[in-house]
């Protein structure tokens, strides 16, 4: 990657660039961990949530706004950002979450990700804003945004697209293009899926392919202008591709860790890669940290427990016999005599007693469990002798209890298994 002497120099940019997150995907291809938050609301590593990234990101890079485009089953994501995100422990940033507005009673919702945009732009605008940073609510990665907001300054670029390379099994789901020797971005397309044009777009003396991340930084003129002119709803499909017509756009090549969390499996794999020395998200950056909400919560009581490759959160009381490449989050009681295995435990927002009827008396996993390739979402009650390791191999499944994606056990938020339920 080219090295940006004027990288020294961002820092100056800080109070003219805003960043823009957005976060208001549905992400259907996540549920069930998306049936009662929105995507960026999921949680991720035992103590974050996924739109702790990008605004981490975006406080370590010393931005003075951040706005937060919200719009699906929203209440729990503006509660996070609300009583994690203040003012004064960062250093002053302020963080304004945007949702779609009523007009004579009805909801004007958004139809895709340029269009949340273009329906704030008069949000947008009132601050005196020389760039404006796209940002994904729902993407794993730990960049230098001084250095990509320093680059785009370097070129003078309308519209600068954070890139990285990917392999022939990756390139078809993403947005491709094509530079020259200085960067510039001379060709792109969206998602190809005809093997021929895919060949077109291969990295000269390399077998990856130069991808998108879904990370933009616009002038905001350039942004102002497409908006209006170009009535096309989403960033990637509609707008990109017109403004790299336009001319003047660049490719900022980035080659650290990056993950789209669009599936049950990647968001699996996210997760449980944080487990090993395999290549994962860096949590342990004291320079640039990912912030989340504060738990204050006790260390872990574990009792007996063979545990290997795995992360247990604050809070847990564990006398579980095996947990071995396997996540546990917040507040999990883990019983005694049972075995976990490659699994992801999301843990609980609070803990629960028999004080309240209307819940079980615990939500915990019981004794004697077998638990494999599983994903167990938030305030779950698993009874004893339960088993969950997908005995019949099924790829797919759905009842009201259990599902099955990629092979993977997800059990939804808030479900009850009785006593040897087995699957």
């Amino acid at each position: 990657m080219r090295r940006n002497p004027l990288k020294g120099e961002s820092e100056q940019l800080n109070d003219r660039v805003a960043a823009i997150v957005l976060a208001g995907g549905e992400g259907t291809r996540l549920y069930p961990l998306t049936q009662s938050r929105c995507k960026p609301a999921v949680s991720f590593g035992g103590c974050y949530r996924l739109i702790d990234i990008p605004i981490s990101n975006a406080l370590n890079a010393r931005l003075r706004h951040v706005f937060v485009l919200t719009q699906y089953l929203a209440n729990f994501l503006h509660q996070h950002i609300a009583e994690t995100y203040r003012s004064d422990p960062y250093q002053g940033t302020v963080i304004e979450v945007l949702s779609p507005e009523e007009k004579d009673g009805q909801k004007i919702w958004y139809e895709g990700t340029a269009d949340s945009v273009r329906k704030n732009l008069k949000h947008l605008l009132q601050y005196p804003i020389d760039y404006f940073l796209i940002l994904s609510g729902d993407q794993l990665y730990n960049m230098d945004l001084l250095d990509l907001l320093a680059f785009a300054k370097q070129t003078d670029a309308d519209l600068t697209v954070a890139t990285l390379p990917v392999s022939k099994d990756d390139a078809p789901r993403m947005g491709l293009m094509q530079i020259d020797e200085h960067q510039r971005i001379c060709d792109f397309i969206e998602k190809p899926s005809d093997p021929k044009v895919l060949s077109q777009y291969k990295m000269p003396d390399e077998d990856n392919y130069l991808a998108s991340m879904g990370i933009y930084v616009f002038k905001r003129a350039a942004l102002e202008k497409l908006l209006l002119e170009n009535k096309g709803n989403d960033f990637g499909k509609d707008l990109i591709p017109d403004q790299i017509k336009k001319g003047n756009t660049y490719a900022y090549l980035y080659s650290g860790y990056w993950e789209d969390i669009g599936t049950i499996d990647s968001y699996y794999n996210a997760n449980l890669a944080l487990t090993t020395n395999s290549l994962a998200l860096d949590l342990y950056d004291e320079t640039n940290p990912i912030y989340s909400h504060p738990q204050h919560l006790p260390l872990p009581v574990i009792e007996k427990t063979q545990i290997t490759d795995s992360i247990i959160g604050q809070g847990c009381v564990i006398e579980a016999k095996e947990i071995t490449h396997s996540l546990i989050g917040l507040r999990t009681e883990i019983g005694s005599g049972t075995v976990i295995r490659d699994s992801i435990v999301i843990g609980n927002q609070f803990y629960q007693s028999a004080s309240n009827k209307d819940l079980p008396d615990h939500f915990k996993i019981g004794k004697n469990c077998r638990i494999e390739k599983a994903i167990i979402d938030e305030h779950c009650q698993i009874g004893d002798n339960v088993t969950l390791t997908n005995a019949k191999n099924l790829e797919s499944y759905d009842s009201d209890l259990v599902k099955i994606r990629n092979g993977i056990i997800v059990i939804p938020p808030g479900t009850i298994l009785p006593d040897n339920f087995s699957l």
